[in-house]
């Protein structure tokens, strides 16, 4: 019997899923491994076996939260694991950044029942990555396809509505896309490292205004005696973390009504993955007023969360997108993914990128509505893209090139 209770399904290539409950329940050097599929890059750590770990030791996951763990685990037939995907089970859709609430309630006002679901994804996080997790082997596309045939059939043997795999890598987006999974699209802004020396160097591919409005907003930011400071590794205290908490339930119960993740976690965060951890702080008068949580990993800066406890103009955008970018590009990396939506983020040198996700929806009529809302959807993000795109900062004659994704 699987974790499940239920007997172990087999999938094409003689290769049989396992249900787990607990990421713990697979040795984290076997996860990483297989989360890691371009060797030339460090592990994204949304996908780490200890970020998800910590979810699930802090309880910021689980039954009672309603992202119940159902990890796929496929193996073949000597018992090697081969494949995994980070699963749960969903008795709501809050906290993943992809809205589905409206399917939902058309859904349950004629009569079906939504919930639960299945979602792959990273608890909280929107944030592109790999969820059909295979290694870099030679048969990745074999294994990832099987993984979504996988998925497929733990919606039908379950009885849960759907399937929704969201912030998709190109080939996790390619493996489903099989005519069953509908593919859905949306926005977020990243800033793209195009091999800048300095902040300095970045500001001149900038028109004029842009880059003299971002010089004084920088100084503006920091006119009140406020400085910052960088946190990483064996400098993130108890204090600290106590201080950046005090700002997330401030953000988080006036932005969302309930935050999601609970002290504990960011205490096994520090202790598990702190040098992936950046926290960015302001202080002011020798007290912590303000804080940015970023993570590290993979060529990229991700910004995640933000607070304060005093309101300074300009100080938002220095803490979360200026220094971030600061960061990257005196470490070499690639981009710093600053979250979801906000066109503000535009002014700061972020471009517009669609993201990707890929839905399996058990009821053909249901399907049938989502499938045309989806068509139209993903037009008005094609169009808006290219809106945003004609509004960047950027110096217009220097011709310069949108990440292509």
């Amino acid at each position: 019997m699987d974790d499940c209770g239920q007997e172990p399904s087999t999938t094409p290539g003689e290769l049989t899923l396992r249900v787990l409950e607990s990421v713990s329940d697979v040795e984290p050097a076997l996860w990483d491994g297989l989360a890691l599929v371009d060797p030339a890059h460090s592990l994204n750590p949304f996908l780490s076996h200890a970020f998800l770990e910590c979810l699930e030791a802090s309880k910021s996951v689980g039954r009672k939260a309603g992202w119940l763990p159902q990890h796929l685990i496929l193996s073949d037939e000597t018992g090697r694991t081969v494949a995994v995907a980070p699963g749960y089970l969903k008795s709501h859709s809050q906290g993943e950044y992809v809205f589905d609430q409206g399917w939902a309630d058309a859904f349950e006002r004629a009569g079906g029942r939504y919930y639960p679901k299945l979602q792959l994804s990273v608890p909280f996080t929107p944030v592109t990555g790999p969820r059909l997790l295979v290694g870099a082997g030679s048969d990745a596309e074999v294994l990832r396809h099987a993984l979504g045939q996988a998925v497929k059939g733990y919606v039908k043997a379950t009885g849960v509505s759907s399937a929704h795999a969201t912030f998709l890598t190109p080939p996790d987006l390619a493996a489903l896309s099989d005519g069953e999974f509908l593919h859905r699209t949306d926005q977020q802004f990243h800033f793209i490292n195009r091999g800048y020396a300095d902040y300095e160097a970045f500001l001149e591919t900038l028109a004029s205004r842009k880059r003299k409005g971002l010089r004084k907003e920088r100084r503006d930011a920091l006119a009140n005696g406020i400085t910052i400071e960088r946190l990483t590794g064996a400098t993130l205290t108890e204090a600290a973390w106590d201080a950046f908490f005090g700002f997330y339930m401030d953000t988080g119960s006036r932005k969302w009504g309930r935050p999601y993740l609970n002290r504990a976690f960011f205490s096994l965060l520090g202790e598990r993955l702190g040098d992936e951890v950046l926290l960015v702080m302001a202080k002011r008068e020798g007290r912590y007023i303000a804080g940015a949580l970023n993570l590290v990993g993979a060529g990229r800066v991700y910004g995640r969360y933000w607070g304060c406890v005093e309101d300074h103009p300009f100080l938002h955008f220095e803490v979360c997108y200026h220094q971030a970018i600061d960061y990257a590009i005196e470490n070499g990396l690639e981009v710093v993914e600053a979250g979801a939506q906000g066109e503000h983020k535009l002014a700061r040198g972020y471009e517009p990128v669609t993201t990707h996700s890929a839905h399996y929806i058990q009821h053909p009529g249901l399907r049938n509505a989502v499938e045309d809302y989806l068509e139209r959807e993903r037009r008005d993000v094609e169009r808006m893209h290219d809106i945003l795109s004609d509004h960047t900062p950027f110096r217009k004659s220097d011709g310069m090139e949108l990440d292509p994704s």
